[in-house]
């Protein structure tokens, strides 16, 4: 326990650790009241790319835990600063929600479905036969194909849903190529995450 108290810094996942769909766990308040009183750096590392940090630290909030946003970092985050480390002011087509969408600006691309330089899937609900099509056409053309996070699955209030790997299969199965995931466990995240908690 001592060695435990003397880190400088604490890197935590969330999904199932902190919360489990809309539901705070166990002595997660405790933990976070001790960081907070004991002035540790502390990172909330998710591979969900579907909200940013903002929404993440509202969540919390909802569930009666105070956490500001530089506390949060996420897969989307994690594939945006890789985008941006291989080809600067690039271009992408995303098949994602806001956080990633919003990263991926963030990191100075543009939105492009005729010749990206990459095709980015990340956890949605608005998945579409459309959609995987187009992907399909892109990377067969030449872009490069890219998930946020490896997970088949991922938790909700009503049980298990699709995740990034279960979404991404089809555009692999069709056109032969393997993407590319830059989420947990792959280490490149988990060095982001180091460098952005500052330890």
């Amino acid at each position: 326990m001592k060695t435990l108290q003397e880190k400088k810094g604490f890197i935590c996942d969330m999904d199932g650790v902190i919360y489990h769909g809309n539901k705070l766990l166990d002595g997660v308040k405790e933990f976070v009241d001790w960081l907070t009183v004991n002035e540790k750096r502390y990172l909330f590392l998710t591979n969900s790319s579907e909200r940013s940090p903002r929404e993440l630290s509202q969540k919390l909030e909802r569930l009666g835990l105070s956490v500001s946003e530089e506390h949060f970092y996420t897969s989307a985050m994690a594939t945006a600063a890789f985008l941006q480390s291989q080809k600067p002011n690039g271009s992408a087509f995303v098949i994602g929600e806001a956080g990633l969408i919003n990263a991926v600006y963030g990191a100075g691309f543009s939105m492009n479905d005729v010749d990206p330089d990459y095709v980015v899937v990340g956890e949605t609900s608005s998945y579409s036969y459309n959609k995987i099509e187009k992907a399909v056409r892109l990377v067969l053309k030449g872009a490069k194909l890219i998930g946020t996070n490896p997970d088949l699955t991922g938790p909700t209030e009503k049980g298990i849903a699709p995740a990034t790997k279960a979404l991404i299969s089809p555009i692999e199965l069709a056109t032969g190529k393997q993407a590319y995931f830059v989420g947990k466990p792959n280490p490149l995240m988990m060095r982001h995450g180091i460098k952005h908690l500052g330890v």
